[in-house]
């Protein structure tokens, strides 16, 4: 590692003195040369070279001289490049007025010579300067000009900033589509010319654009992706992205993954005092806690962020607080303080509303502040012989002004009484506002846990139902298999022949105990994903050999065109899932028929499909399928069912971030489709 640094020390040390030589070189050469087109290319390379060592003010130096030189040879070329030189070293110094003045000037230069590439350069840089000043219209108009030729001649350095402003720009102006395509277009740029810096800023603006369009899961890819660029040495880059990664996670319901990086991103960024960034993790925190019950800690978390966000002025941020401080309030039955943090958020988000008014409005000023400065010169001085009125003018004067005084005091003394009076209304009238809101409020928490309560009693009574009845034939039917072989009744071989009738029993019962289990458990929300990758094939397999004896009774061909591939997800909710299907196919098909079972891969996802060249779906019922607990048919020899089976699948499949649909024709046969992902994040263009 020491060889290492050395190394890199004398490399860096190496091309400083090649500068130098090279800068001392041209400037004895330019010390002889005739004063003449040379001499200013001589000149131009001098200050491209102080340039690049950020020697301004030298730099301002040579400009000066070559640029007298130049225009006094009519050396329109040269006298353009040293102008658009002269503009970018005014833009690094902070002095935009006069960098936009200098390009612009420039541009008319190039413009006379037709020479494009140079102009669309000169366009570039103006649209990153009208944009960086809120002038986004002006801005636009400069940066999609210069994008043709930019491209045409693959100049990846002015594409990226172009790219940039321009995504800025729509991003800022609501326009988030647009804002996304030339955030692509840059992510492209920067990945041909190997900018780092660039990639990740790039992926971490796609993120926070996903994240407003509260698009998750492609937020989560792109925070990734520039988390996978700044590496783990790089902690600066890391600790900027790593809260804004834990919130989109945070914000898709994966708290485990959001608990992980929030609690990195608050002790990196602690670190490094980024207070930002540390306001950003204290909110998100704050709010994980209070989705995961732990209030105190939620509470802490919220106090020290609402502290920091005033310290700092970040008024967006303590926006959030205040909404969450009021969920916190609430759930903690606080509901005098929930109205009062719910009253400051409507007092803070009518203040942000009102500095953006403003701000527009002072936009709008700046643009026609030389009117008024110009109406201001054309105003005559007072000259002195008006400034002195005679002393019976003056007597008069003071007469009215004293009368008006007195008027005066009458208006202000009625204005303060009715002032005293309608704030005593008014604070009457507020008083009565937070009562009501308090009750509004208590009402609300009734009214939800009334919901709670009525959507238990709701699955009471559907367990109990399929318990009573489904549940309750199987079994007996079962029993009485038993009690009739028990008290001698069958014959060896009678019994042989009630054994398939007494198998498929106890499987229908088996089943339904299976689809009624997990049916009840999703209801009471208790279902939680433990999400791996396994082969889909096996699970094919595992689950055709249960089904084997169903098959052969029913004289049902499987035709197995499964293959082996991995998906990602919770393997025992996928197995049921499978199971069902099967079963259902097994049910409405006839002796004879045929079941086909198939997995592929399509846009990186995987499709496993179970068909039946069964009886089929009238169309009126396929919309009902998934949706309802209720809707059943009787199988092609009377088999019997919950309507649990696919409303289960459905439910376990959306878990685990998939689609489950179907297509079927009447005596022709169904199809059901499931679509999985094959691995934890996908890529950004898969959907």
């Amino acid at each position: 590692m020491k060889r290492l640094i050395v190394l890199i020390f004398l490399l860096n040390t190496a091309f400083s003195f090649s500068q130098d030589d090279e800068l001392e070189s041209l400037t004895i050469q330019l010390a002889y040369q005739d004063p003449d087109s040379t001499k200013v290319n001589t000149s131009i390379n001098i200050i491209k070279l102080l340039f690049k060592s950020k020697k301004y003010t030298k730099a301002l130096k040579f400009v000066q001289q070559s640029e007298k030189l130049a225009k006094d040879l009519g050396y329109n070329k040269g006298l353009a490049e040293i102008i658009f030189l002269k503009a970018k070293i005014h833009n690094q110094e902070g002095n935009i007025p006069k960098a936009i003045t200098d390009f612009k000037a420039a541009k008319v230069l190039f413009q006379s010579m037709n020479d494009t590439i140079a102009v669309a350069k000169v366009d570039s840089n103006l649209g990153v300067l009208e944009i960086e000043k809120g002038n986004y219209q002006d801005g636009l108009t400069y940066a999609l000009s210069a994008i043709k030729e930019l491209e045409k001649r693959n100049l990846y350095e002015e594409l990226s900033q172009n790219y940039k402003s321009l995504a800025k720009a729509y991003h800022t102006s609501g326009d988030l589509e647009k804002a996304i395509t030339f955030n692509l277009k840059k992510l492209q740029v920067d990945n041909k010319d190997n900018n780092i810096n660039g990639l990740i800023a790039t992926n971490k603006d796609l993120g926070d654009i996903y994240t407003a369009k509260e698009d998750y899961s492609q937020a989560i890819s792109y925070y990734e992706s520039a988390l996978g660029y700044a590496g783990t040495k790089n902690e600066n880059f890391r600790a900027k992205i790593l809260p804004y990664l834990g919130n989109a996670y945070l914000k898709d319901k994966d708290y485990k993954m959001a608990s992980r990086y929030l609690v990195e991103s608050i002790n990196l960024n602690r670190r490094f005092d980024n207070q930002e960034e540390v306001l950003v993790s204290l909110n998100s925190l704050g709010e994980l806690n209070l989705h995961q019950k732990r209030l105190k800690t939620a509470e802490h978390q919220l106090i020290e962020a609402a502290n920091l966000s005033r310290i700092i002025n970040n008024d967006e941020q303590l926006l959030r607080n205040y909404q969450l401080m009021k969920v916190l309030d609430s759930t903690n039955g606080k509901f005098d303080n929930a109205f009062v943090w719910q009253s400051e958020y409507y007092h803070l988000k009518e203040k942000i509303d009102s500095e953006k008014t403003k701000n527009n409005a002072l936009k709008v000023i700046d643009s026609t502040g030389d009117l008024t400065s110009t109406r201001a010169s054309n105003i005559l001085p007072i000259t002195q012989n008006e400034n002195q009125v005679s002393k019976q003018k003056y007597d008069k004067f003071k007469l009215i002004f004293y009368a008006l005084l007195a008027a005066f005091a009458v208006v202000l003394t009625s204005f303060v009484l009715f002032y005293v009076k309608r704030n005593n209304r008014l604070k009457y009238t507020r008083e009565l506002e937070a009562k009501n809101k308090k009750i509004e409020l208590q009402n609300e928490a009734i009214l939800e846990q009334s919901k709670n309560l009525e959507n238990i009693n709701k699955v009471k009574d559907k367990l109990f139902s399929i318990v009573s009845h489904d549940l309750k034939d199987s079994l007996t039917s079962t029993k009485g298999f038993i009690d009739l072989l028990k008290d001698g009744q069958l014959t060896q071989e009678e019994f042989q022949s009630y054994l398939p009738e007494l198998s498929e029993s106890a499987n229908n019962a088996s089943l339904l105990l299976f689809n009624l289990l997990n049916w009840s458990k999703s209801q009471m929300q208790s279902l939680d994903p433990k999400p791996s990758l396994f082969d889909i094939k096996e699970v094919f397999t595992e689950k055709t050999k249960l089904m084997d004896q169903k098959f052969e009774s029913k004289g049902i061909r499987l035709v197995d065109n499964t293959l082996r591939d991995f998906v990602y997800a919770d393997r025992s909710m996928i197995e049921i899932v499978i199971q069902n299907l099967l079963a259902n196919a097994v049910k409405f098909t006839n002796r004879g028929d045929t079941i086909s079972i198939t997995n592929q891969i399509s846009n990186g996802r995987a499709i496993l499909s179970v068909a039946d060249t069964g009886v089929g779906i009238n169309k009126e019922d396929l919309d009902k399928l998934f949706v309802s607990n209720t809707f059943t048919t009787r199988g092609t020899e009377k088999e019997k069912g919950t309507g649990l089976g696919l409303t289960i699948c459905r439910e376990l499949v959306e878990l685990n971030k998939g689609n489950i649909w179907v297509e079927s024709d009447k005596n022709i046969g169904s199809t059901f489709y499931v679509e999985l992902p094959k691995s934890k994040v996908e890529n950004p263009g898969d959907t």
